[in-house]
């Protein structure tokens, strides 16, 4: 009996051991060689992959979406718009783009609520832009599977140089090329699909005053 005892504390304390062991290599020593290595090595990265303005404020990061409307929720005309966002505080309620509730609106493809407010975004899009329904992109009325996307099409994109070109006082050509600027390829050529960030293109338009 007292051998089984005896035998059972010894796992017991070998368990407890194993457990204190790997907290401290794994949760302390190698999670404080990561940091620190990314905080040397990839210190803008470590960093959240802040943006500036002009004058040093931080305006966020170039991988967290962000809306560019104002009070009443409509469209700024200076601005390229970001993908649609789905995300929610824990209440529930609406909260696009909230980087703290990644989420989707878990709606399917043929949900009846789903359909109709795609429909009433991609008649918006159409009237902000001037263009056929059929030139709106998909990204233009569907949320991410985050709700954090901070890149667009280049079809999405295109449809809104118009727009932000008259709105700014700039040619076309000029926004356009800053579209290109702020454009990222497919991943070794072949791998996903061209995008704009958002942030970035509009960040360095408004560098030009």
């Amino acid at each position: 009996m007292k051998s089984a005892i005896a035998l059972r504390m010894r796992s017991v304390f070998a368990a407890f051991k194993a457990m204190v062991v790997l907290t401290v290599v794994i949760g302390v020593v190698y999670t404080g060689a990561v940091s620190l290595i990314g905080r040397f090595a990839f210190p803008e990265q470590a960093g959240g992959s802040l943006l500036t303005d002009s004058r040093g404020a931080v305006i966020g990061s170039i991988y967290i979406g962000q809306s560019f409307t104002d009070a009443r929720g409509r469209a700024l005309a200076r601005y390229f718009q970001s993908r649609p966002s789905a995300t929610a505080n824990a209440a529930g309620e609406a909260s696009p783009y909230d980087a703290a509730d990644s989420s989707a609106s878990n709606l399917g493809p043929f949900n009846a609520g789903q359909v109709a407010l795609i429909g009433q975004r991609r008649i918006e899009v159409a009237k902000r832009e001037h263009v056929r329904l059929s030139r709106v992109p998909a990204d233009a009325v569907t949320a991410s599977g985050s709700g954090l996307d901070y890149q667009i099409s280049v079809a999405y994109a295109d449809i809104q140089v118009n727009r932000v070109a008259k709105a700014r006082g700039l040619s076309v050509d000029t926004v356009d090329s800053f579209v290109a600027r702020c454009t990222a390829h497919r991943g070794l050529g072949f791998i996903g699909e061209e995008g704009v960030n958002v942030l970035e293109l509009n960040a360095a338009l408004d560098r030009l005053g």
